[in-house]
């Protein structure tokens, strides 16, 4: 029997003494599919490190004292099987969740508040949201193997430029709210300080007709940043009032959350007199017919935010969902996010890269003005293909069938006698004068339609893409209508004014005009998909971000109608198969933390960490020690790490680290003293940055605790702990859990994510409210739109932890352990690891040092990253947390065959600079020097280098069975930043 078969499932992990129990488990059990190596996989690499099993290398690898006393307890004991059993089959699973989203109630949400239902077209859901080679790649660092994805994203780029009216847009955000959020911040960095650059406190105003949870959302990020927020009427704004107030910028709803269209030109004058900015929270496809933000009078909007999840994007019951921003050119650097521009490669060509200020937070770190990290890459590549497909023909045809729809409906609600304002409209509707308007959403709930109740006696309508002629006519039989009543059609009279209608053109350039038929989509989808690098072509082993496995059963729910037609807003008795995944995934991502509970609603490892910390303060803050605003983060953390720390409020002062790369217990210990009365929290990854356990965690966690703080784990490397040992046992407060790493939601090339927090339980009370109505005020915090944040992804971790169990988990860890000293140990003598921990092993990550190549071949860690390219890999994290290395992470669902094949990558590089140190190479004319190659360069009439085409681009024999090619050779940033471009113009003015 081949090693890869059940074997594996029964001596790992079924209960000893099994017996014939093991042999009439199921067929489709999930362990083995995951995990890659086989049994004999395991034997060889143990054997090679020296290790007769893979307990003997755990116990030589985590430090006793912080390693769990009892085996994980996940599950439920009513329920029919126990989660510490690994029998289960990948069919039987997903019957089970089958029934758990049978009782959600997919009704018709017309709630709108930003959330619409829409036609997802066939040929994109299949082709790129179901589609591994898009959700398996990872966020474009490494620009020449990410060219699909960069191209896809310039196209969402020019979509929300021109559909907003202004120059500039980034390539995504978390959600509308957080977009709101991020904007307010941004006014402030432009407009925060004085003639002399000093900060001042600064207040941001909101209309009160914005969506009330992006209220919230901005009221939190508000409060914690020390931003005075101010909600109002804007019509009562006038200049000398902004400037008194020290507004440093304005938001409004576009149209508003009721529906109304406002010429909002004479608010802009009022705006900029005061030497204000102007945010406005728009909706893309209103943007088709009525004008542009970018082109309101008097200079119009500065900052343009919202969510195109209506383009093609499913509701999800919130999330994922591309938010965007826009702006103008002389604020790119303040601009938050990712912003894809246009360069050219080493051969001239044109070629895409992420520009400016990527990864602004790495380098700023407390200083950053925004701690984003995640971005909702592959929502928005959907938003964008969305546009392509559809063309503007398309969009504005759907634009005008939503607003003829709803001024038919408004045009029979009148004949019924009720109100619907005097003000322009584009799908939205504010109903008054029902006498009882509870009758109406009843009536509407017995038609199973949700429609939006505002409190005041008026009801709320909203129309979209899905809505007919036949559901027009069945909700003015709801308002009181006869049932045979026909709605009139609109004349073209109910077009918009000439101060409200959109007059200029958009999606001008070829690419949204090109692809209409799904012949050409496909084949336009799939020639991106070509240009890059995903797990479909090879292992991504970058350190920290865990590119494992996305099982297709894990996936497979995601798109299920019962998980992704819900509205968020939707009643909660309509959800009751969400709340059982809820509080499954709370139970027992609680139980694998070892804290008492959970918080669903961050949508990203990065606002895990905003959420973590403002529990923390929230806790001070009750017991009277609002003082406490000093926050320990050591010199190696995540570049988020301070990031969010200054936006949750807190003061940052750096901790040291040894020589080890472990934190100076000493230097904590000083600084504890020093600022105990201060002193709120220490931020701290476990297992350490640099890949080891640390030996003196617990005595980490007591010092701070001793001087009055509380210890933060960033769950960013909680894969290797999972079984072994945890956050709350080790005595840390608080940590977030990157679902997009640990637990299988994939990176989707650079978003979604998920980043719950899981807490003590003196924390409980300071987790942020989850209630399904938004509230302007009287709520705990909120920081994400939608109450549960990404809803539609949470199947993903929920499949894989019952699939997977707790025996199946703590597998999982000790492989991804045995992996990656197996890596360690067979690039030894070629390369040297930075960093060891006890018996000189690493844990999940190992950190291979490349400083040395600088000066002996002139070879820097660049080189090698470019250079994997040609042998077919994603380079591993480059020169992060030290420069001029390689953090290299395999995870465990990388088969032993794969490893062997990247380490033979690693060493035949080493061989080749070692070629260059002997004066065989030439140091400037290599094979590293000019990586990666493309076909076009290899394929070129003049080869004018000192090695071989073969050299170049088929350096291993394995290659000529398989061969993936980079989309384009080296890519000049700097040329790039100095001509800045980031949306669509024709390819030839991008040339000398």
């Amino acid at each position: 029997m081949p090693a890869t078969d059940q074997p594996l499932v029964a001596s790992a992990v079924s209960p000893a003494g099994a017996g014939d129990a093991a042999a009439l488990a199921a067929s489709d059990t999930f362990v083995r599919r995951h995990i890659g190596p086989s049994d004999a996989d395991v034997a060889a690499m143990l054997e090679a490190l020296g290790y007769a099993s893979l307990e003997e290398l755990i116990d030589a690898t985590v430090p006793p004292a912080i390693r769990l006393k009892a085996p994980m307890a996940l599950d439920d004991p009513t329920r029919s099987q126990d989660a510490t059993a690994t029998t289960r089959g990948e069919d039987e699973v997903l019957r089970e969740l089958r029934d758990i989203a049978a009782q959600n109630q997919v009704y018709r949400s017309l709630i709108g508040m930003g959330y619409y239902d829409t036609i997802t077209p066939g040929v994109i859901q299949r082709n790129i949201l179901e589609n591994p080679g898009w959700y398996t790649q990872y966020t474009p660092y490494q620009a020449e193997i990410s060219q699909g994805r960069l191209e896809a994203l310039l196209n969402f780029q020019t979509m929300v430029a021109d559909l907003t009216g202004l120059p500039l847009a980034n390539a995504s955000l978390l959600d509308e709210g957080t977009a709101a959020a991020e904007a307010m911040a941004m006014c402030r960095a432009i407009k925060g300080g004085d003639a002399s650059g000093n900060s001042r406190e600064a207040a941001f105003f909101v209309a009160e007709d914005c969506h009330p949870q992006t209220i919230a959302v901005v009221r939190t990020r508000a409060h914690s940043m020390g931003i005075r927020l101010i909600v109002g009427s804007f019509a009562e704004l006038d200049a000398a009032a902004i400037k008194s107030q020290g507004i440093c910028g304005v938001l409004v709803q576009y149209p508003t959350t009721d529906g109304r269209i406002v010429d909002y030109g004479p608010l802009a004058a009022k705006v900029h007199a005061a030497d204000a900015l102007l945010v406005a929270a728009a909706d893309l496809l209103a943007l088709v017919l009525i004008k542009p933000p970018g082109e309101w009078g008097s200079g119009g909007a500065d900052i343009v935010v919202g969510s195109s999840q209506r383009l093609g994007v499913p509701m999800g019951y919130g999330g994922p969902h591309a938010a965007f921003m826009a702006t103008r050119e002389q604020f790119v650097r303040k601009m938050p996010g990712r912003l894809v521009g246009v360069s050219k490669d080493a051969q001239g060509n044109p070629a895409y890269r992420l520009a400016v200020q990527t990864r602004e937070q790495h380098i700023r770190r407390d200083k950053a003005t925004s701690n984003i990290c995640t971005a909702q890459v592959l929502l928005a590549i959907m938003a964008g293909m969305y546009a392509v497909y559809h063309g503007p023909r398309g969009l504005r045809a759907i634009a005008r069938r939503v607003h003829g729809l709803t001024a038919m409906l408004a045009r029979g609600l009148c004949k019924l006698g009720f109100e619907v304002g005097e003000e322009a409209f584009f799908d939205t509707l504010r109903v008054q004068g029902s006498a009882k308007p509870q009758a109406v959403i009843a009536a509407a709930r017995e038609k199973r339609i949700n429609l939006r109740e505002y409190g005041d006696g008026s009801v709320g309508v909203s129309l979209d893409e899905r809505s007919t002629i036949e559901e027009v006519e069945t909700l003015l039989a709801i308002f009181g209508g006869s049932s045979d009543a026909k709605p009139q059609a609109v004349d073209r009279k109910s077009d918009f004014s000439p101060a409200l209608a959109r007059t200029t053109d958009f999606l001008t350039h070829p690419v949204f005009h090109r692809y209409h038929s799904e012949t050409e989509m496909l084949r336009y989808i799939k020639r991106l998909e070509s240009r890059d690098l995903s797990l479909c072509q090879s292992m991504i082993s970058l350190g920290s971000c865990t590119m494992k496995l996305n099982g297709t059963s894990e996936m497979v729910p995601v798109t299920w109608p019962e998980f992704a037609a819900l509205h968020p807003f939707a009643p909660v008795e309509q959800a009751k198969g969400y709340a059982r995944l809820f509080a499954d995934l709370e139970q027992w991502l609680a139980r694998i933390t070892g804290f008492a509970a959970t918080s669903l609603q961050p949508n990203a490892g990065s606002q895990g960490e905003y959420a973590g910390l403002l529990a923390i303060r929230g806790y001070h803050e009750s017991r009277g020690d609002k003082h406490r605003d000093l926050c320990l983060i050591p010199v190696s953390a995540h570049g988020t790490n301070p990031a969010s720390a200054v936006i949750a409020g807190f003061r940052v002062v750096p901790v040291e680290c040894d020589s080890d790369g472990n934190i100076d217990i000493g230097d904590l210990q000083a600084k504890a003293a020093e600022h105990a009365d201060k002193l709120g929290a220490l931020m701290i990854t476990y297992p350490s940055t640099h890949g080891v356990f640390e030996q003196g965690v617990r005595d980490i966690c007591r010092i701070v605790h001793q001087h009055g703080g509380q210890v933060y784990m960033d769950g960013a490397n909680m894969n290797a702990q999972v079984g072994l040992c945890s956050p709350g046992d080790i005595g840390a407060d608080v940590c977030h859990l990157n679902l997009h790493k640990t637990f299988c939601i994939p990176h989707g090339g650079g978003g979604p994510g998920m980043g719950p927090i899981c807490v003590a339980e003196h924390l409980r009370t300071f987790l942020p409210s989850a209630e399904a109505k938004p509230q302007a005020v009287n709520q705990r915090f909120v920081i994400s739109s939608a109450p549960y944040g990404s809803p539609s992804i949470l199947p993903i971790s929920w499949v894989y932890i019952r699939l997977m169990g707790a025996a199946g988990l703590m597998r999982a860890t000790q492989v991804a352990i045995l992996n990656a000293n197996y890596i360690a140990r067979q690039l030894q003598g070629h390369y040297d690891t930075l960093y060891r921990g006890r018996n000189g092993r690493v844990a999940h990550e190992c950190i291979v040092d490349c400083r040395a190549f600088e000066h002996s071949a002139g070879v820097r860690v660049e080189d090698i990253a470019k250079r994997l390219m040609d042998y077919g890999f994603h380079a591993p994290t480059m020169s992060w947390p030290v420069p001029g290395t390689l953090m290299i992470e395999p995870t465990e669902s990388e088969c032993k065959a794969e490893l062997d094949r990247f380490c033979a990558a690693m060493i035949a590089i080493r061989h080749e600079i070692r070629a260059i140190e002997e004066g065989r190479s030439d140091r400037a004319d290599n094979a590293l020097k000019h990586a990666p190659h493309t076909a076009l360069a290899i394929a070129a009439d003049d080869w004018a280098h000192a090695y071989s085409r073969r050299q170049a681009a088929y350096p291993t024999a394995q290659q000529a069975q398989f061969k993936f090619w980079p989309a384009a050779g080296r890519i000049d940033n700097a040329w790039g930043d100095r001509h800045l471009a980031c949306t669509c113009p024709p390819m030839a003015s991008y040339q000398d």
